[in-house]
C-alpha cells in the first residue's frame, strides 16, 4: 500500500524499492522479453522499470538519506519509459504469440490499450460499457490478437484487435476470465463471478444442416373447419359440465383437514402483551388435524384469524413421506387489542405438492378449513342498558326463544326461565343489549356504537338457526323491515377516509422535515470542515428543533396508522352488518350475498396506495353498470381503469345509496353471462325508502308506468321504473 516493490529469491527477501510518486498501487506485470516490471501509477500513466535498475537503485531501508545525498549517489530509481493513458487501469497483461511480437495490454476504465515493448501505442479501443476483466488469449492470423473483455452489463465481448467479432450474455458479472480445455473440449470459457460462482461456458454451437421439407399447400374449406370447430366446442362444453377440469374427489381425498375448537378456556391463559386493560383475557385452544391418503411433499399449514385476535403460532410444516399418516397441531387464540374483531371465524390453509409420474416435484395444491371461535373469547356478561344510540330489530317467523337457551353462560337463570333481556360487554369496554319480545316474533339489538351490533346480531341469527334445526324445523327465516342504517354507516366511512387523508399529510410533512434535517446537517458539516472557524449562526439550535419535529411527526404517523387500522376493522364490522341487513331485507340467496361481500370487502388490509374507498367504489360502479343497470346505455359507459384515492366520499356514498335503491326496486345481483328468465319483482313492504336518482324521477315518481329493462348478459327484470337518463345519479 506504500508503493514499495519487494523482491524475493525463493523464500528469502532480496531487496525492496519504493516506486516514485506512488499513492495507491496499481496492476503490475513482468515482461520476460525486456526483463521489466510494468505498472500503472497513481499519475494515470503506464511505467516500465528495468529489473537491473531496480536491483542497483537505493534500497528501501536507506531512505533516511537526504534528497541531496540521493541525487549525488547515482542510484536513483529511473523509469525506463512512461505513457500517459489518462485513466486508472484495471489489469495489465503481457502476451507473446508465435505470429506476433510481444505486446503489453492495458485494460482501463473506459479504454483498452495495446502497447509495444518500448511503450508506443499499437492500437486502442474505446469501450461502450464499463469493463470488469479481460484476457488476450490467442492469435488466429498473423499480426492480430483476440481478446475477451467482460463488462458490468453481464456481457462478454470478443475483439480481434479493435474489431468486435462476437458478443454473448452471461448470467453474472465476470471478475476473472480464462480459456482452457476440459475433457477434450477446446475453447471452454471459465468465468468467476463477484460472489464466487465459477462457470464453464462453451461459445457457439455446431451448425445444423437440416432443412425442413416444403409443405404442400392445400385449399382451406372454411365450412368444414366451422363444423369441426363447433363439434370440438360441444365436446369441451359437455366434458366441463359432466366433470370439472380436475376431479374434485381425487383432490379432496389427497389430504383431509379438520379443526376443533376447545369448548373450555385454557387453564392458564396464553395471552401475552395484551392491550385490553384490566380484564383478564382468556385464551382458547384450537386443534387442527391433517390426514393424508398419499405421500405428499412441502406440506405447510397457515392459520389466520381477524385482528386484534392473535395466535401463539400461525405457521406449521409437515412431512408426509408415507400414505395414511395423521398429524395434529394445537395453538391458542386470544384477544390482544382493545377493540373487537370484525369476525370470529378463523381459516386454516394447507398448501402441499402432490407428486405425479409427469411431475416428480409435485403439483401444487391448496385446501382450507374454517373454524368458528366462541363469543365468550371476546365478550363477557354485562348489565343490560335501557337506552342506546343505535338499535336494530330482526323479525322472525317463529315464536321467540328464551335467550338463556340461546346464550348459556351469559345470564343467570331466572325463575320463569324466560330471560328476554341480556347484556354483553366486550373486553374492549363497549356494551350491547339484546331484547326478545314476549308478544311478537322480534328481537332487538342496541348499542352505543353502530359497529358493535354486528357480532351479536350475527351470533343471534346463527344460534337461532341452530336451535330450530335441532327442533327439526326447516322453514325458519329471519327478515329485516326497518330503514337501512346508511347514515351511521357513512359516518364510519368518513372517519376512515379522514384518517387516510391525515396519514398522507403527516407523511408529506415528515418528508419535508427530513429534507430540511439533511440540509442543515450538510451546512454544519461544511462549517466544521472549514479550516477557519466561523460562527454557527444558530444552525445547531435549528438542527435540534428539526430533529424534535421529525421524531414528533414519526410518532404521529405511527399513531395515525394504529388509528387507521382500528378504524378499518370497525368499518369491516359495519360493512358485514350492512350486508347482513340487505340480505335479510331483500331475502338474497347465498350467491347474491357472496357478490355483495366481494364488492364491499375486497381488501384484507388497508394501505395508502390502495384503499377501501376507491376499491369498493369501482366494484359497486361495476354492479350498477352490469347486473343492476336500468338500460343498455348504462352498460356502454366505460369505468376508469385507475384506482386513485378520491377527493371525498360523496361519490362512494351516492353509489351505495343507489345500489340499495336499485335492489329496493327489484334488481337482483347476478354474475352469470346467460340471461335469466323474465320475472316480475314485487316491491317489499317497508325497507329502504326509495331514493330519487334525478329531479326528473322525483317529479314522475307517481306515474304508474311499467317498463322492461333487458340486460342480455346478466338478467331481465320487470319492475315499475320511470324513464330517466342512464346513470344520471351516478355521474360525478
Amino acid at each position: 500500500m506504500d508503493g514499495m516493490l519487494m523482491v524475493f529469491e525463493q523464500e528469502s527477501y532480496a531487496f525492496g524499492r519504493f516506486l516514485p510518486g506512488s499513492l495507491l498501487p496499481g496492476p503490475l506485470a513482468y515482461s520476460s522479453r525486456t526483463d521489466s516490471f510494468i505498472t500503472v501509477s497513481s499519475c494515470r500513466q503506464v511505467e516500465s522499470y528495468k529489473y537491473q535498475v531496480l536491483a542497483f537503485a537505493t534500497d528501501a531501508d536507506k531512505r533516511q538519506e537526504t534528497e541531496q545525498q540521493k541525487l549525488g549517489s547515482g542510484k536513483r530509481l529511473v523509469v525506463d519509459w512512461t505513457l500517459n493513458i489518462g485513466e486508472q487501469a484495471l489489469d495489465i497483461c503481457i502476451v507473446s504469440f508465435n505470429q506476433s511480437a510481444s505486446s503489453v495490454f492495458v485494460l482501463g476504465e473506459r479504454n483498452f490499450f495495446c502497447l509495444k515493448d518500448n511503450g508506443q501505442i499499437r492500437f486502442m479501443k474505446k469501450l461502450d460499457c464499463s469493463p470488469s476483466c479481460f484476457l488476450p488469449y490467442c492469435s488466429v492470423s498473423e499480426g492480430t490478437i483476440n481478446t475477451l473483455i467482460g463488462n458490468h452489463n453481464h456481457m462478454l465481448h470478443i475483439y480481434q484487435d479493435v474489431t468486435l467479432k462476437w458478443a454473448t450474455q452471461l448470467p453474472h458479472i465476470p471478475v476473472a476470465v480464462r480459456v482452457g480445455c476440459l475433457h477434450d473440449l477446446k475453447g471452454v470459457i471459465v468465468t468467476l463471478s463477484d460472489d464466487g460462482h465459477l462457470q464453464c461456458s462453451y461459445l457457439g454451437t455446431d451448425p445444423s444442416f437440416f432443412q425442413a421439407p416444403k409443405v404442400e399447400s392445400r385449399e382451406l374449406h372454411y365450412e368444414e373447419l366451422d363444423i369441426e370447430l363447433k363439434e370440438l366446442q360441444k365436446i369441451i362444453k359437455d366434458v366441463n359440465k359432466s366433470q370439472g377440469i380436475w376431479p374434485m374427489t381425487e383432490r379432496e381425498d389427497d389430504l383431509k383437514v379438520s379443526a376443533m375448537v376447545s369448548p373450555k378456556f385454557d387453564s392458564v391463559s396464553q395471552a401475552a402483551d395484551i392491550e385490553v386493560g384490566t380484564d383478564l383475557v382468556p385464551s382458547v385452544t384450537v386443534k387442527v388435524t391433517l390426514q393424508n391418503r398419499l405421500a405428499l411433499q412441502k406440506v405447510k399449514l397457515s392459520v389466520y384469524v381477524q385482528p386484534p385476535l392473535v395466535l401463539t403460532c400461525d405457521q406449521f410444516t409437515f412431512e408426509f413421506m408415507a400414505p395414511e399418516m395423521s398429524r395434529t397441531v394445537a395453538f391458542s387464540v386470544y384477544l390482544k387489542g382493545s377493540y373487537t374483531p370484525s369476525e370470529l371465524e378463523g381459516n386454516a390453509v394447507v398448501s402441499y405438492s402432490r407428486p405425479s409420474d409427469i411431475n416428480p416435484d409435485g403439483i401444487p395444491r391448496v385446501i382450507q378449513c374454517k373454524f368458528r371461535l366462541p363469543l365468550k373469547l371476546i365478550c363477557l356478561p354485562g348489565q343490560p342498558s335501557k337506552t342506546a344510540s343505535h338499535k336494530l330489530t330482526i323479525d322472525t317467523n317463529k315464536s321467540p326463544v328464551s335467550l338463556l337457551s340461546l346464550f348459556p353462560g351469559f345470564a343467570n337463570q331466572s325463575e320463569d326461565d324466560q330471560v328476554n333481556v341480556m347484556g354483553f360487554r366486550f373486553l374492549g369496554g363497549s356494551r350491547v343489549t339484546l331484547l326478545a319480545s314476549k308478544t311478537s316474533q322480534r328481537y332487538r339489538i342496541q348499542s352505543e356504537q353502530f359497529e358493535d351490533l354486528w357480532l351479536i346480531t350475527n351470533e343471534l341469527i346463527i344460534r337461532l338457526q341452530e336451535y330450530f334445526e335441532k327442533q327439526g324445523i326447516k322453514d325458519f327465516a329471519c327478515s329485516f323491515s326497518g330503514s337501512m342504517p346508511l347514515q351511521e354507516y357513512f359516518e364510519l366511512i368518513d372517519h376512515h377516509f379522514e384518517l387516510r387523508i391525515n396519514g398522507e399529510k403527516l407523511e408529506e410533512l415528515l418528508s419535508e422535515r427530513a429534507v430540511q434535517f439533511r440540509a442543515i446537517q450538510r451546512r454544519l458539516l461544511t462549517r466544521f470542515k472549514d479550516k477557519t472557524p466561523a460562527p454557527l449562526q444558530h444552525l445547531d439550535t435549528l438542527l435540534d428543533g428539526t430533529y424534535k419535529q421529525v421524531i414528533a411527526l414519526a410518532d404521529a404517523v405511527e399513531e395515525n396508522q394504529d388509528s387507521l387500522f382500528q378504524s378499518f376493522t370497525r368499518l369491516k364490522s359495519a360493512t358485514h352488518l350492512v350486508i347482513l341487513l340487505i340480505g335479510l331485507w331483500q331475502k338474497l340467496s347465498t350467491d347474491q350475498i357472496a357478490i355483495l361481500e366481494a364488492a364491499f370487502l375486497p381488501l384484507q388490509q388497508d394501505t395508502q396506495e390502495l384503499g377501501w374507498e376507491e376499491t369498493v367504489d369501482a366494484a359497486i360502479s361495476h354492479l350498477l353498470k352490469t347486473c343492476l343497470s336500468k338500460s343498455s346505455k348504462e352498460q356502454a359507459l366505460n369505468l376508469s381503469s385507475q384506482l386513485n384515492i378520491p377527493k371525498d366520499t360523496s361519490r362512494l356514498k351516492k353509489h351505495i345509496t343507489l345500489l340499495c335503491d336499485r335492489l329496493a326496486k327489484g334488481g337482483r345481483l347476478c354474475l352469470s353471462t346467460d340471461a335469466a328468465a323474465p320475472q316480475t319483482m314485487v316491491m317489499p313492504v317497508g325497507g329502504c325508502t326509495t331514493i330519487p336518482e334525478s329531479d326528473l324521477e322525483e317529479r314522475s315518481i307517481e306515474q304508474d308506468s311499467t317498463e322492461l329493462f333487458t340486460n342480455h348478459k346478466h338478467l331481465i327484470v320487470e319492475t315499475p321504473l320511470p324513464e330517466v337518463s342512464p346513470l344520471q345519479g351516478v355521474s360525478e
